[in-house]
């Protein structure tokens, strides 16, 4: 079993159709997917990869080099969750414009780059990073040519990332679950420790303002029976999600408090085991 890999390039042609199928059968039967032929130029994506690799020794190059990148993967985000919308039979706009509290705040939007070393003692240590649902939108990943380790939750079995060149990695996180009304869920994934060399990891996170309010979407496309979630603050969302990131996901929704004013500045996702990393928002 492999999560699927889907030709974004695609949408734009005859093809338009089956490709928007292939990406709402990603979001709702697997919740995570790779995009190729996505638009962001391969000569950018490799010299992400030296100055990644290099681990920012250029200071220069290296801010020039992500800043490109960080622009190109928020515009690849921004027309995937267009595409999101369109299969959902949404209003175009729908997700930023509760990710933005209609334009009053910015998204939150930072990149990552995270090290996961090999492990000289894989008898003692099994995974680099533990199983978790990711709190924010979308999750944008470019991760290692060669190196794997990233596995997702399928039908209770767990599956491989299989490393694919160049290929951006598409992980549907919790606010998306919400406001599509549980069409699309968030799904639970981890990192393996390997022992077979250094696995790069370059995760950009698409997300609420924290004072954006979000709330499933009232749309009759939206199936009312699916979820029932509440309406909640995102910052909110995120002082539960910080304490509960590796525990169940549902009460993570009980536990928030209902939409009212408040405020946040905690990282979208925290560090885990075994890896180093860098955080660019």
């Amino acid at each position: 079993m492999a999560i699927p890999v889907i030709d974004f390039s695609k949408l734009e042609g005859k093809e338009r159709a089956e490709t928007l199928a292939q990406i709402g059968n990603g979001c709702q039967q697997w919740g995570f997917f790779q995009l190729v032929n996505h638009g962001i130029p391969v000569e950018l994506l490799e010299r992400v990869k030296k100055v990644c690799t290099e681990c920012y020794r250029h200071r220069a190059e290296a801010f020039k080099t992500m800043r490109e990148y960080r622009t190109e993967v928020k515009k690849l985000a921004e027309k995937l969750m267009e595409t999101m919308e369109e299969n959902l039979g949404l209003e175009k706009g729908t997700f930023k414009n509760q990710f933005t509290g209609n334009g009053e705040h910015e998204p939150f939007f930072a990149t990552k780059v995270s090290h996961y070393p090999p492990c000289p003692r894989l008898d003692l240590v099994e995974l680099g990073l533990r199983p978790h649902t990711d709190a924010g939108g979308v999750i944008l990943l470019f991760q290692d040519d060669h190196v794997g380790g990233l596995q997702i939750l399928k039908d209770g079995e767990w599956v491989d990332v299989q490393p694919l060149a160049n290929a951006i990695v598409i992980n549907i996180g919790d606010q998306i679950e919400v406001v599509s009304n549980g069409r699309y869920k968030s799904v639970w994934h981890r990192v393996l420790a390997t022992g077979n060399g250094n696995r790069r990891s370059v995760a950009s996170f698409y997300n609420p303002s924290v004072k954006a309010v979000i709330c499933p979407a009232s749309a009759s496309a939206v199936d009312e029976t699916t979820g029932a979630y509440p309406e909640f603050l995102f910052g909110d969302y995120m002082d539960v999600y910080v304490k509960q990131k590796y525990m169940p996901k549902e009460p993570r929704f009980e536990a928030v408090p209902s939409s009212g004013v408040g405020d946040s500045l905690l990282s979208p996702d925290g560090f885990g085991m075994l890896r180093f990393g860098l955080l660019l928002s």
